[in-house]
């Protein structure tokens, strides 16, 4: 019997995309309607960020994730919720005084980056494991706010993916379970080819896979034009999969995606070409023991 293959999709990210690619969706219609269409193509699982409806940034507003939440749990359409807890970790510094917040900064609490999470309760969330340098700002996640923030999570009953960037992550990841802050079996999500942190090849995720605690659960990544060479060694390494316009806006070499199914499909396609088969939402539930 072939293995079953979880794919989760990134619906939206927080990047600057919104004028690269006419697909990338910014309501909450939006982002319900690309879940939905994701959820339709073979991913169990979808990640959701949100942004502000008038602008396209990245937003916070607990309104805009409560409704495409809803949206997305009224549709009839049965598929895993990922909220993200990375927003509020950005820190640039002032130009002229350093130890001041600049243009861009996002810092806020540990509380208040996990207040729709508490409310809305999905079944998982995502948890950034560590600092980082992104792009010209700098990814704040201390040891002591990612306890706090983990401990909510748990005492929330929301499973935390835990996302890893570099080889440090996985550490304090370890840390933090051993801490009892992290449940085990823990869930992973390797995160390849952001610029300044741990490359999109194979030698790279097999590295961070082998750092990986006894018994977790992963998925992979690489963005651009790394997301479907990572799919395949992915599954090649017997991990899961992430796919979606937050990483990548390309479905093949100068072609955009049309939509986040799109490459839900291509991801899917991949997996059934090497021998594999793509996990309904049910089977992700029974693997992910989230029943």
């Amino acid at each position: 019997m072939s293995r079953k293959t979880i794919i989760a999709c990134a619906v939206t990210g927080s990047g600057d995309t919104v004028q690269k690619n006419p697909a990338v969706p910014v309501t909450p219609a939006q982002i319900a309607q690309s879940a939905i269409e994701a959820a339709k193509a073979g991913a169990a699982i979808v990640h959701i960020h949100v942004r502000d409806p008038n602008t396209g940034k990245a937003s916070m507003d607990f309104e805009l994730y409560k409704e495409t939440v809803e949206r997305i749990r009224n549709s009839g359409i049965d598929v895993i919720i990922n909220l993200t807890t990375g927003a509020g970790a950005r820190f640039s510094p002032d130009k002229d005084n350093p130890r001041q917040p600049g243009t861009g900064t996002t810092l806020c609490s540990p509380a208040e980056r996990v207040r729709h999470v508490l409310a809305l309760r999905p079944e998982i969330c995502s948890l950034d494991m560590g600092s980082m340098n992104m792009g010209e700002h700098v990814f704040v996640n201390t040891p002591g706010h990612l306890s706090e923030m983990a401990r909510a999570i748990r005492d929330a009953g929301v499973r935390p993916e835990l996302e890893v960037f570099e080889a440090g992550h996985i550490r304090l990841s370890s840390r933090l379970i051993e801490a009892g802050d992290i449940r085990s079996p823990a869930l992973f999500q390797i995160c390849l080819g952001v610029p300044w942190a741990q490359p999109a090849t194979g030698r790279a995720m097999q590295f961070m896979v082998d750092l990986l605690p006894p018994n977790s659960t992963w998925f992979a990544f690489g963005i651009s034009a790394q997301q479907f060479p990572m799919v395949a060694q992915a599954w090649i390494l017997g991990g899961n999969v992430r796919v979606g316009l937050e990483d990548n806006l390309w479905v093949s070499k100068g072609v955009l995606a049309s939509s986040n199914a799109a490459l839900v499909e291509k991801a899917a396609h991949i997996i059934e070409q090497l021998g594999g088969a793509v996990a309904t939402t049910a089977e992700a539930r029974q693997i992910l023991a989230l029943n």
